[in-house]
C-alpha cells in the first residue's frame, strides 16, 4: 500500500488503474428508440433504406425542368404551363415535359423529369394555367434529393456512440423502432462512519447526515451509470466488508465513502486488500482536495475509497472514477474524455504547493462584457462551496499558483 508520505501524482494513479481494470464489454438488451436518449450504442447501426425516401423540395413553388428557366429575369420572365399539383403524402405519379411547372409545397415529392424547383416570390401568374419565371434556377436547387441525407447501407453511428438527440432523431427517420444498447454499469456506494445518519433523521450533537451518497447517486446518474445505494455502515470491519463483498457480486463498481485516510478506524484499504486481486492499487495521491484517497481493483471491480469531505468526493470523481465509470458503459474514447470548459479570468491570486495537483473551485461572473472566475474559498469538509461553485480551475504540480487577471480554463460540473 502505497502511505500518504508517498503519494502517488494523479497521472500515476490513473496509469495504474488503466493497468489493473480489465477491457470487457457490458451486457446489451435491446430498447425502444424512445428510451435510448443518453445510452451507449452497442453495435455499428447501418441504414437499411434511404433518407429521404424520394427527392423533394424545400421551398413552397413549382417543380419544373431547370434548363427551361435559364436566362429568366424580371424584364424577360421565361414561360411554363401549369400541367399539375404535388399534393403532402401523395406519390407523384406523373412526369414532366420541357416547357410545363407543377404547383409543389414544401416537403412534397419532386415529379419524374422535374429537377429543381422555382420559389413563390420568383413567379408571377399569368393566368390559372400560365407563369412568368422572374429568376433561373440551376439543377438541384430547393430540392433535396433521395438519398441526400443518409444513404440504404450506409454507417450512421459506430458502436459505443452516446447517443444524443440528433441521432435517435436519424434513427427514426430511418424507420427503426428499436436498438441493441449496452446496459448501464451498476455503481455500489457504501457510506461509512459511526457518525453517518440518512436525511430526515434527528441530528443529535456528534453526528452529520449523509451527503455523499447523494452527490455520488448524481454525478454516476450524469456519467452513464446506475447507482446503487448499500446503506450507511458503522467503522466494523466485519459490516463493511459484508457489504463490499455483496456489491462486488452485482456491481460494476464499488464506491466507499469514508475510512480512506490513515487511522485507528480507516479500514477501506484493509478490507480492498482482503477480497482479492490485485487489492489496493494507490493509496494517496498528489491531489487537493482528494490526497488520502484509495484506487484498487478486486478480480477486475475497480473499487475506490474516498475521503469524507463533499469537495473531495467531487474531485476524486472527476478526475478518477468519471473515467472509469464512462468505460464502464462501453462508450467510446471520446466520449469518456471530453470535457465541458471555458476561459475566464482570474479573479483573485491563488498560491499552491509545488508537487501537488490543486483543483479550486471557481464561480463564474460577467464584468462589463468578460468572464471571470471567482474563487470559491472554504474547506473540503464544506458543501456549500460545491453549491457556489460553477466549476473547478487547476493548478497542475509544477506551478506554485496562478495570478488574479491571468486567463485560465474552468471545467465546469
Amino acid at each position: 500500500m502505497l502511505g500518504r508520505e508517498n503519494a502517488v501524482s494523479v497521472d500515476e494513479a490513473r496509469d495504474l488503474l488503466a493497468r489493473h481494470i480489465p477491457a470487457k464489454a457490458p451486457s446489451v438488451e435491446k430498447l425502444e428508440i424512445g428510451d435510448c436518449y443518453k445510452r451507449v450504442l452497442a453495435e455499428d447501426l447501418y441504414s437499411p433504406e434511404d433518407l429521404p425516401a424520394f427527392s423533394r423540395s424545400t421551398v413552397d413553388g413549382f417543380a419544373v425542368k431547370s434548363s427551361d428557366t435559364f436566362g429568366a429575369s424580371e424584364t424577360l420572365p421565361s414561360y411554363l404551363n401549369v400541367r399539375h399539383e404535388v399534393f403532402m403524402g401523395k406519390e407523384t405519379l406523373f412526369g414532366m415535359n420541357s416547357g410545363a411547372a407543377a404547383k409543389i409545397p414544401t416537403g412534397g415529392m419532386l415529379p419524374e423529369g422535374a429537377d429543381a424547383v422555382v420559389m413563390l416570390e420568383h413567379v408571377q401568374a399569368v393566368d390559372e394555367s400560365l407563369i412568368e419565371i422572374l429568376k433561373p434556377v440551376a439543377p438541384g436547387e430547393n430540392v433535396i434529393s433521395a438519398g441526400e441525407d443518409i444513404r440504404r447501407d450506409e454507417i450512421i453511428l459506430k458502436k459505443g456512440s452516446l447517443l444524443r438527440p440528433q441521432d435517435i432523431a436519424a434513427i427514426a427517420g430511418i424507420g427503426l423502432k428499436e436498438l441493441s444498447i449496452y446496459e448501464k454499469p451498476r455503481v455500489a456506494i457504501i457510506s461509512t462512519g459511526d457518525e453517518i445518519i440518512p436525511p430526515g433523521t434527528p441530528l443529535k450533537l456528534g453526528q452529520v447526515r449523509d451527503i455523499n451518497s447523494y452527490n455520488l447517486a448524481g454525478l454516476i446518474l450524469e456519467n452513464g451509470g446506475e447507482p446503487v445505494k448499500k446503506g450507511i455502515f458503522r467503522d466494523i470491519y466485519d459490516e463493511i466488508k459484508r457489504a463490499v463483498e455483496e456489491s462486488l457480486r452485482d456491481s460494476a463498481m464499488v464506491l466507499i465513502s469514508g475510512g480512506s485516510s490513515v487511522g485507528i478506524m480507516d479500514l477501506t484499504a484493509k478490507i480492498i486488500n482482503g477480497l482479492g486481486l490485485p487489492g489496493v492499487v494507490f493509496h494517496g495521491v498528489a491531489l487537493k482536495p482528494g490526497k488520502p484517497t484509495i484506487g484498487g481493483v478486486v478480480n477486475g471491480v475497480p473499487v475506490f475509497g474516498l475521503p469524507g469531505h463533499p469537495a473531495a468526493v467531487t474531485i476524486c470523481f472527476d478526475v478518477f472514477i468519471k473515467r472509469v465509470l464512462r468505460m464502464l458503459t462501453g462508450a467510446c474514447p471520446k466520449h469518456f474524455l471530453e470535457r465541458k470548459t471555458l476561459t475566464a479570468r482570474l479573479a483573485k491570486n491563488i498560491s499552491s504547493v509545488h508537487g501537488r495537483e490543486e483543483h479550486v473551485r471557481v464561480s463564474i461572473e460577467e464584468r462589463e462584457g468578460e468572464l471571470w472566475a471567482v474563487p470559491v474559498l472554504g474547506k473540503s469538509g464544506l458543501i456549500r462551496t460545491l453549491v457556489l461553485a460553477d466549476g473547478t480551475v487547476i493548478i497542475p504540480p509544477h506551478k506554485r499558483g496562478l495570478q488574479e487577471g491571468e486567463l485560465v480554463e474552468v471545467e465546469l460540473f
